[in-house]
């Protein structure tokens, strides 16, 4: 083992003496982009001790292995069922740059580590879809147009999985029990969880924001107070099955490094990612679209971007995304 990791670490093309060196360049790559949570913005973005040193040990762990650096990312579960935020139910160009930009990251990594890296995309729409309203058979297209993209574009750095890789048994409902009858924690514990930890308490408000936004529609039923003590309830559930999907793919992806598409603490097991430049650090490409604003992209709802001067513009016949014809500040990235 020990010639293995010492051939390993020769071979790759870091001028660096050491594999902690190393490790701590991979890192500083990712955190470059990375979301903080609002009570740690005092964290640099990429140099805060305190955030690289969790993922330390199993990148360098990697190194010595002289294997493949892998990042598991839950993401790019389904367009929102909101049209106020979204230009229909399919990717669009908001996901083609995303998923570009997580195959780029690779690829900057391949640079100074000739084994490389790989991102997992764990698409975690069919966890949840139907407590956030998106139906079964957009899920189903969106990860395949989800495919087909990465294909087209020969992003060979991304890989899929999701929860039919996982139950083959093809029916939805079942999969979704499974999952928690296997992996979640009950609800009473999730609420005491939300009430005492900073953390959680910080995604539970997120996800109640989300639900909120996306109920939000002109079809709406029932008053915006109801509506509020409805998303509580059920981000409480979506909070509940992405822990088990967490606890899913810590056993299918033992020595990979998690990713997140939440702002995330300082010091936390995960690093939250921005995919794509944006004012808020909660925006993702399936709850927004994407502007062109002086050739650069960045994401932004579809209400905000009805109130600029800027032109649709369409892809394969599909509404894809939008130029402004002003400019604007840029967003977080520098």
């Amino acid at each position: 083992m020990q010639i293995h990791a010492k051939k390993g670490y020769e071979n790759n093309r870091h001028p660096k003496s050491n594999p902690s060196e190393l490790a701590a360049d991979i890192l500083k790559i990712v955190m470059r982009y990375r979301r903080v949570a609002e009570q740690n913005k005092e964290c640099a973005r990429e140099k805060c001790s305190s955030c690289i040193a969790p993922h330390m040990s199993q990148i360098i762990s990697t190194i010595e292995r002289n294997e493949a650096i892998v990042f598991v990312l839950p993401a790019f579960p389904g367009k929102s069922p909101n049209p106020a935020k979204v230009l229909g139910t399919r990717p669009d160009m908001a996901e083609r740059k995303s998923l570009i930009f997580l195959d780029s990251i690779c690829r900057e990594i391949d640079k100074i580590y000739s084994p490389g890296a790989e991102i997992f995309i764990c698409s975690d729409g069919r966890v949840f879809n139907d407590v956030v309203g998106i139906q079964e058979k957009d899920i189903t297209t969106y990860q395949q147009d989800i495919l087909a993209i990465i294909k087209e574009l020969s992003l060979t750095k991304l890989k899929i999985f999701n929860l039919d890789d996982v139950f083959d048994h093809g029916n939805f409902d079942a999969m979704r029990s499974s999952l928690l009858e296997n992996y979640a924690e009950p609800l009473e514990a999730l609420e005491i969880s939300v009430r005492i930890n900073k953390e959680v308490n910080c995604l539970y408000r997120g996800i109640t924001r989300f639900l909120f936004e996306d109920g939000m529609h002109p079809n709406m039923s029932i008053s915006k107070t109801s509506l509020q003590k409805q998303c509580r309830k059920r981000a409480l559930k979506v909070i509940q099955r992405s822990r088990a999907w967490d606890q899913l793919l810590a056993k299918h992806f033992p020595r990979a490094v998690r990713l997140s598409i939440h702002p995330q603490m300082c010091g936390s097991r995960k690093i939250g990612v921005h995919l794509m430049e944006t004012t808020d650090e909660w925006l993702t490409p399936w709850h927004s679209v994407a502007i062109a604003i002086g050739g650069r992209f960045r994401l932004m709802k579809r209400s905000h971007i009805n109130m600029l001067e800027a032109k649709l513009v369409f892809h394969d016949g599909r509404p894809s995304h939008y130029i402004a014809n002003t400019s604007l500040e840029l967003g977080l990235w520098k």
